[in-house]
């Protein structure tokens, strides 16, 4: 077991004390996201949800007397201490909400977990990613796309999330790997159940390259009930998620809701017209879902970040579709700010010929970055 977990400490969380407390909350019997949610909305953190008292427990809606017996129980129980020891052991980081390290993209989402266990590190450029989903039995075409379209958002500098199931999502890892760029992998089983056991070499490669995470205890085994709960992971972890090959029963369309639900942009790459494969993807296209003919296609339509992202190389953006732009137009675009300036002043700071320079803001203004404004001013988009 040990020669699948690199040899890595686990990540700076807070105090050992908030860990184990809020370790010990998520192994507690019955509790999932949404009721821990409404535990620490009530209580405020989690070892004050277990100073609490029965009877301040019970006054919470949606707590019976079961649950207040297991949050009795797990006051005294030493199963998180145990579970922290293998993690440490294991090189297993823990992500808990509330601190810096944990991925500020989940914390959008409605029910994100309050531990996210990790083989690899989560990085903060990992914040500009996009989700590759589809079928586990996918055709050569929607392979050889997964990989293609993988391999080139890994390019541009976009994180590859994916499920690390057979078909499209082994085949996005693959081609975000072989790109030599970052690829995260949601887990719907602990760390120490990699499924799809065949994909257990894959899993340590993205370990090395990117980060395998699961919301469950390293023990956890597969259980069909906790494949679509993992999806709004994959979900909230992207800026949008797209879809390759799926039928309209696909597992995939957990996700599309997931990211619907979430603000999150929905792709999807069409397949031929009579393709029972990607009879899905033609669904959500008439619904509304963007049509994926390229990485292009892509980077172009993902909204905002959150905040400005250093990308790996040393880049800060404020939007994806920053990632497109060569040397001059990354330059120029770096002279506009969010406050509208005279474009006298950007061609004068800018070094080149006026003609270059305004060139160069027209293209900027097409890719929807820059709009210029009355009284010969522009401004940067955001």
């Amino acid at each position: 077991m040990n020669s699948l977990f690199p040899p890595l400490p686990p990540a700076p969380c807070g105090s050992e004390e908030d860990l184990l407390a809020a370790l010990k909350l998520t192994l507690v019997d019955g509790i999932g996201p949404r009721t821990q949610q409404l535990l620490l909305d009530e209580c405020g953190s989690p070892q004050e949800v277990f100073d609490a008292t029965p009877e301040r427990l019970r006054e919470i809606d949606g707590i019976g007397p079961k649950l207040v017996a297991s949050l009795q129980a797990a006051r005294s129980s030493n199963r998180a201490r145990k579970e922290f020891d293998r993690c440490r052991e294991l090189g297993v980081r823990l992500y808990r909400r509330g601190t810096d390290q944990y991925p500020r993209s989940l914390l959008e989402i409605a029910d994100p977990p309050s531990i996210l266990y990790s083989r690899g590190e989560y990085l903060p450029q990992d914040q500009l990613a996009v989700a590759i989903v589809g079928s586990r039995r996918c055709t050569l075409y929607g392979r050889q796309i997964a990989e293609k379209l993988a391999g080139a958002l890994a390019r541009a500098g976009l994180t590859i999330v994916s499920g690390l199931a057979r078909g499209v999502d082994a085949a996005a890892h693959r081609g975000a790997l072989d790109a030599g760029g970052r690829t995260i992998a949601v887990q719907a089983t602990g760390l120490t159940h990699v499924y799809p056991p065949e994909h257990a070499e894959l899993a340590t490669e993205i370990a090395r390259q990117g980060a395998v995470v699961s919301e469950y205890p390293l023990d956890q085994a597969p259980l069909a009930g906790l494949f679509p709960q993992r999806n709004r992971i994959i979900s909230g972890l992207s800026l949008g998620v797209i879809v390759i090959e799926a039928t309209r029963n696909s597992g995939a369309l957990h996700t599309v809701r997931h990211a619907t639900e979430q603000g999150r942009e929905v792709f999807a790459v069409p397949g031929r017209i009579d393709s029972l494969a990607s009879e899905g993807c033609h669904d959500i296209l008439r619904d509304g879902a963007i049509l994926v003919r390229s990485a292009t296609d892509v980077l172009q339509a993902l909204g905002p970040l959150m905040g400005p992202v250093a990308t790996a190389t040393d880049q800060t953006v404020m939007t994806p579709r920053e990632l497109v732009l060569d040397e001059q137009e990354r330059r120029v675009l770096n002279l506009v700010t969010i406050d509208p300036l005279p474009v006298d002043q950007v061609l004068r700071s800018a070094g080149l010929e006026p003609s270059r320079v305004l060139a160069t803001l027209t293209v900027l203004e097409m890719r929807r970055l820059v709009q210029r404004v009355p009284g010969g001013q522009i401004c940067r988009i955001v």
